[in-house]
């Protein structure tokens, strides 16, 4: 596997054969819910058990330790840098993509749900090209070893604002559901 499919995996940052991208990261860092800090895991669709170590590393800067099978495994293990930030009901996550990808900022949803789960959204590619299409958002569509995607120009007003329509609210989809792993694992 990987390790940068880890990441997309883990963080929202998936990549289901597309990529949604922003030419800035979120303008504005917040501190991250408390409990989104520690270790999360989920089997993914290979059977592959993935783990995802979210910690604080500076003022309002989180890393993402993503590894497989153990946190022994160092060949599959992998760091990014992210930020988050916290509109009406939704939570974001913004991190910069590797040169390979663009070198541009993914963006994509979590919540923690009430049985401890982190769940990781992430934008429907389709749907944001289509929206290119008819002019609701500016950008422009990039090809990707993955598929084509969408690179959005959009200031981020005119993004949330998409965002924050309740019409949109289908725009993102779950890719991830983690667990926490507890003190005993």
């Amino acid at each position: 596997m990987k390790p940068w499919r880890l990441l997309i995996l883990g963080m929202a940052l998936a990549l289901q054969g597309c990529l949604v991208s922003f030419q800035e990261p979120l303008p504005q860092a917040e501190r991250a819910p408390v409990h989104l800090l520690g270790v999360w895991t989920r089997v993914d669709d290979w059977g592959d058990k993935l783990f995802l170590d979210l910690r604080r590393v500076g003022n309002n800067q989180y890393r993402a330790l993503a590894y497989v099978g153990s946190p022994k495994n160092t060949q599959t293990r992998e760091q990014y840098n992210f930020i988050v930030s916290h509109r009406g009901s939704r939570w974001y996550l913004s991190a910069g993509l590797p040169k390979t990808l663009g070198g541009n900022f993914v963006l994509a949803g979590f919540e923690l749900n009430k049985k401890d789960e982190l769940v990781i959204f992430n934008l429907d590619v389709d749907r944001l090209l289509q929206e290119l299409e008819m002019g609701n958002l500016s950008g422009e569509l990039v090809e990707t070893p993955h598929g084509d995607g969408a690179l959005i120009t959009a200031e981020w007003d005119k993004v949330f604002a998409y965002l924050d329509d309740p019409a949109n609210a289908d725009v993102f989809i779950e890719v991830a559901r983690y667990e926490r792993v507890s003190s005993a694992e």
